[in-house]
């Protein structure tokens, strides 16, 4: 189905190559996940598919990319869209409408097909995924897992033999990546070719019929699922890969925290469109702390990250630091957060100068060794819109480092990113901890709450039902939480 023969690829403006001599075949209806650090090349094996690369991407390509006898360099944009369907990491970028009707209709209007088909491909396509309850909604008013959702769809309602995914998975609930493993184990029944270029791996073991592993734009191995799970966890961390098995992940024992409560929320009320989202939430959190903000996609967390911030307004109860109640506006002065979206706040024309926007007097050094500790150090002269998703988000990570707030929100802070990255990320927000500041961590990553958080609040049914310690004494109440299954064998890690 796909051959990549002698590929080579950079992208206009740099000078090594994100692709190198990249030799591969893809059988008809095979499953194929591509893994490695971030920046390995995972994404250009897309684009290369996809037509997106020589088509909108600029550089030097040399070697040839067939798909079914199509010459893809050689083959006009809509013939391939015709072959192959793609869902990007952030579903956003993909929308042309502003309902999901017609969002999930939009490829298949543009061949023209007759109303009445339309409709029934719509319908079709909403019963085959389960998602009859998206129909006739907002895209805007969609939570991150369900706009995925919609862009899946947008995809199936145009039957293409080749499915593209790039990081499916990373701003996803445990719920939603079931859904989702259950809608790539429809389209591999279906005899789709299925490439996915994804940081977590584990929902993926029992589906992938190959796994490749990228570094540095070559292929560096190529593994059976068995044969990649059977390699020590401390070898595919020094890959920089993610866990293969999540009942193998255990919290990392913390220090315990003595310091007095500085922030203190009571009888918290938020709500959006006067529709309450949560209600009644009270909580204390101490200097040092790294807390956890988990729950269902659509369960408030991002709102009960803006309402810390001063970002959202419309919210009844009080806030207090240090016994004095806050308004929206003190809060924004106090508080930081770094978006899910991290498109939305980079501006700058290079890494460095981003890290330095809006700031005023900043610190040189200390942009300086941020870049070093985040392994930016290299980049800081790229513009942030040609870094990878998983190295933007880094990007926003030093700019939160730099600010000197007293509350630091990370929304999703480790979405695209590889274990190196992850594994980083948890030792600055550890860092952060020890200089005193509160740390809310809206995530469902498992290996960053086992490695750095020391409590996790559990966002359900408009309330916090679960305020959980990050112990080995509560793997069992974590591992629920998450609609993980227990481990039939304690293993050690």
């Amino acid at each position: 189905m796909i051959q990549f023969e002698n590929v080579s690829f950079a992208y206009a403006g740099q000078t090594s190559g994100n692709l190198r001599e990249l030799n591969l075949t893809i059988e008809n209806g095979e499953c194929v996940l591509f893994c490695g650090r971030s920046g390995c090349g995972k994404t250009t094996v897309t684009r290369l598919v996809n037509g997106l690369i020589p088509y909108f991407f600029a550089g030097k390509l040399s070697g040839r990319v067939v798909v079914n006898g199509l010459d893809i360099a050689r083959t006009p944009m809509y013939q391939i869209a015709g072959k192959v369907g793609s869902v990007f990491q952030n579903p956003r970028t993909q929308f042309f409408n502003v309902d999901t009707d017609s969002e999930i209709a939009f490829g298949i209007e543009n061949e023209a097909l007759p109303t009445e088909e339309l409709h029934r491909r719509v319908k079709g396509t909403a019963e085959d995924l389960r998602i009859s309850q998206l129909l006739g909604r907002n895209i805007f008013e969609l939570s991150g897992g369900e706009k995925q959702k919609i862009a899946f769809a947008s995809v199936y309602a145009m039957n293409p033999q080749v499915y593209l995914l790039d990081e499916p998975s990373s701003n996803l609930d445990m719920k939603a990546i079931r859904e989702l493993k259950d809608h790539l184990q429809l389209i591999k029944s279906q005899g789709k070719t299925v490439l996915i270029a994804e940081h977590r791996l584990h929902y993926l073991m029992d589906l992938a019929d190959r796994i490749v592993y990228l570094e540095e734009g070559r292929v560096a191995g190529i593994y059976t699922p068995s044969q990649l799970a059977a390699l020590p966890d401390d070898a595919r961390s020094l890959m920089g890969l993610r866990a293969v098995d999540l009942n193998r992940v255990h919290p990392v024992e913390k220090r315990t925290l003595t310091g007095s409560p500085v922030l203190t929320l009571q009888n918290v009320d938020l709500r959006y469109k006067k529709h309450t989202i949560l209600e009644n939430i009270s909580l204390q959190a101490a200097g040092g702390e790294i807390i956890g903000v988990a729950g269902h996609n659509g369960a408030g967390k991002t709102t009960f990250s803006r309402a810390l911030c001063g970002l959202h307004k419309d919210c009844g109860g009080s806030f207090f630091w240090k016994g004095k109640e806050t308004q929206p506006k003190a809060r924004r002065k106090s508080a930081y957060m770094v978006m899910q979206d991290v498109n939305y706040q980079l501006f700058a024309e290079s890494v460095a100068k981003e890290c330095a926007f809006g700031i005023k007097n900043p610190d040189h050094s200390l942009i300086e060794r941020t870049l070093t500790e985040l392994g930016l150090q290299g980049l800081k002269e790229r513009h942030p819109n040609t870094l990878s998703g998983g190295q933007k988000q880094r990007v926003a990570v030093a700019v939160s480092m730099v600010c000197g707030k007293e509350v630091l929100v990370f929304d999703e802070p480790t979405s695209g990113l590889d274990y190196d990255s992850m594994a980083q990320v948890a030792e600055l927000l550890k860092k952060l901890a020890q200089q005193g500041k509160i740390i809310f961590v809206v995530t469902h990553d498992v290996e960053l709450i086992g490695q750095a958080c020391s409590r996790v609040l559990h966002f359900d049914a408009k309330g916090v039902p679960q305020d959980l310690a990050v112990t080995r004494d509560n793997e069992a109440g974590l591992r629920a939480l998450f609609g993980m299954a227990q481990p039939q064998i304690a293993n050690k890690h």
